[in-house]
């Protein structure tokens, strides 16, 4: 028995539901942004040595820092249905709170699909590095709150939210 065709609208699947990638040959470039966001959360001793640079594996923001863009450059590689797009820009800021460190991502690009998936990733994989850096101090720490803050360009043009 055939599968049966799917719903219009799912960009992602051929006619018969299999996955495919959505081919944008012929769509114009345009300059596109994404904002992402996320939270390390960690104990306050944790905290304080991110404070006081005292991380034994050495300075856990700038590795974070780095991790985050070095992974929204390799996000296709992670996401099979992910486009090979230019990064043009990404920046990653980390600052630390009373309980974690705030990780945000922005990815900038001109080319014919967004950087959504781009920007999470960076946050995602600066967070991981976060982890990576201070684990030896404290296994409870998590990392939690990754979430699209905002992009804009494309066909569905400037989108921020709440």
């Amino acid at each position: 028995m055939a599968p049966e065709p799917t719903r219009p609208g799912l960009t992602h699947l051929d006619p018969v539901g299999r996955a495919r990638m959505v081919d944008v040959t012929e769509k114009t470039p345009t300059v596109r942004s994404a904002t992402a966001s996320g939270f390390v959360h960690c104990a306050p001793h944790v905290v304080a040595a991110l404070r006081d640079q005292t991380v034994p594996k050495g300075d856990a923001l700038a590795v974070a820092r780095i991790a985050g863009i070095a992974g929204a450059k390799r996000c296709p590689d992670l996401l099979p249905l992910a486009h090979v797009i230019a990064v043009h820009g990404a920046t990653v800021d980390l600052e630390v709170t009373g309980t974690g460190v705030a990780v945000t991502a922005t990815v900038r690009t001109a080319d014919r699909t967004g950087v959504e998936m781009e920007a999470l990733t960076a946050v995602s994989v600066a967070a991981l590095a976060v982890v990576d850096m201070v684990k030896g101090l404290d296994k409870h720490t998590w990392i939690g709150e990754v979430r699209l803050e905002a992009k804009s360009g494309g066909r569905s043009g400037a989108w921020r939210r709440g």
